[in-house]
């Protein structure tokens, strides 16, 4: 779900997730990185079944789920999980500077 792309600034690097919900009307990318804010990161339809967003990010660990249409949805191509507060899942990943990673996802 997460593309790491090149280094974008001294130390941060930006990540790109993408999601694929052909029938949603709207989806948001949330995690720590965002406090979990909505508005922070709405992704954006991709022209095909594609959802996309990018946050550029330091070096470091960070969980996230997306909000579907309402409904909270785990990264079902990423089996990096955590328990949250409320009983389920949030998805992990890890910002290294010197590794990349493709990650994609299927709502």
């Amino acid at each position: 779900m997460a593309k790491k792309n090149s280094m974008e600034k001294a130390n941060k690097e930006k990540v790109v997730f993408e999601i694929e919900a052909a029938d949603a009307k709207e989806v948001y990318l949330l995690g720590d990185f965002n406090r979990w804010n909505p508005k922070k990161n709405p992704m954006k339809r991709d022209g095909r079944n594609k959802w996309v967003a990018s946050v550029s990010l330091p070096e470091g660990q960070y969980q996230y789920k997306f909000l579907v249409d309402g409904q909270w949805v785990e990264d079902p191509l990423n089996d990096q999980v955590c328990p949250n507060c409320f009983g389920t899942h949030n998805n992990v990943f890890n910002v290294s500077l010197k590794r990349h990673e493709v990650l994609r996802s299927e709502a």
